[in-house]
């Protein structure tokens, strides 16, 4: 897969300490790997990375919006996303990938690519049921919204519940009948 450029951090000539990058995220970024569940995005991310003498300790920060389609209605709105990610990249003879928490990088690397990081962390920060904010705080008035309520079954469960058949109640009185 081609590297992203803007989310190349090139460390190597950096002073021990902390060093802040921000980075902007949007479609075209999602587009990228493939991935089409958003219609826009606008998502700002602070990266820190703490440069060591043995290893790189990276701390993530997003915060922005995406626009995606309600699941119960499927209107369109902007759902808030944040959330926090934190790697520790370490130096070895060969790039390895696998851990969740740590990245080895060859010691001959000068720069690490934080876009495939950055991109999960953003997709996971995603809730899976995506419902609309209007419907929460009852503002939000739609044709589809009217008809689960026109068709909701809890307005025939009241129905059913003052229909009982009266033969119950005799089956109720053998049993009160007994105390």
């Amino acid at each position: 897969m081609e590297k992203l450029k803007d989310f190349l951090i090139p460390f190597s000539g950096l002073k021990l300490g902390k060093h802040q990058f921000e980075f902007q995220v949007n479609n075209t970024f999602f587009a990228h790997f493939g991935y089409d569940e958003f219609n826009d995005s606008d998502i700002k991310v602070k990266t820190i990375l703490e440069k060591k003498s043995n290893m790189l300790l990276l701390s993530f920060s997003h915060k922005g919006t995406v626009n995606v389609p309600c699941d119960l209605t499927n209107e369109d709105f902007d759902l808030p996303v944040k959330g926090k990610m934190k790697l520790i990249v370490r130096f070895g003879d060969e790039f390895n990938d696998e851990h969740d928490e740590f990245i080895i990088l060859p010691h001959d690397e000068f720069q690490v690519d934080v876009a495939q990081y950055i991109y999960e962390m953003i997709v996971l920060s995603v809730p899976t049921k995506r419902i609309h904010t209007g419907i929460k705080d009852g503002t939000l008035q739609t044709e589809a919204l009217r008809n689960l309520e026109k068709f909701s079954p809890a307005e025939t469960k009241k129905e059913e519940i003052k229909e009982i058949d009266p033969r119950w109640d005799g089956l109720k009185k053998l049993l009160t009948d007994k105390k």
